[in-house]
């Protein structure tokens, strides 16, 4: 890792502050230098994965502003996140908020999920229920050793 990286303000650490907090919406994982650099080029833009790839390591910090703009387009941000730090704290403030909410709708959402289930689950004959209850622990089961961890009852 270069040391511009681990610099706050730096184009280096504010590229990887953005990678690590705006996600795929597909698949909630951090984009990939790849995903980045295709989607800047279909825009209109010219910029390689490994260019991407040097920028967040530091090895380049002077990139054109077309380069700038491509990337503050992609990530839904000003092109000032670069330049300011202010405008930088901004949207680092607004993107925290966002992540906050998001995930506050996540939990509610899974809470809701549970209370359906759980009232359809209530209105089941006994060997109805037995058997949902025999799925569920079964599932469970299986993804506790996907994890690698043992189930427990």
């Amino acid at each position: 890792m270069a040391d511009s990286e681990h610099r706050p303000g730096s184009l280096a650490a504010k590229l990887n502050h953005l990678f690590a907090t705006v996600k795929a919406p597909e698949s909630s994982r951090e984009y990939t230098n790849e995903q980045v650099a295709d989607a800047i080029c279909k825009a209109g833009e010219k910029i390689s994965t490994t260019y991407v790839w040097q920028l967040r390591n530091g090895h380049r910090d002077n990139p054109t502003i077309k380069h700038l703009e491509g990337l503050a387009k992609f990530f839904g941000i000003p092109v000032t996140y670069f330049f300011d730090d202010s405008a930088a704290e901004l949207v680092d403030q607004r993107l925290a908020e966002l992540l906050e909410a998001h995930d506050r709708l996540l939990a509610a959402t899974s809470r809701d999920e549970i209370q359906v289930m759980a009232a359809r689950a209530g209105a089941l004959s006994p060997e109805g229920f037995n058997q949902v209850a025999e799925m569920v622990k079964v599932v469970y089961e299986l993804e506790q050793l996907k994890r690698g961890g043992a189930a427990k009852d």
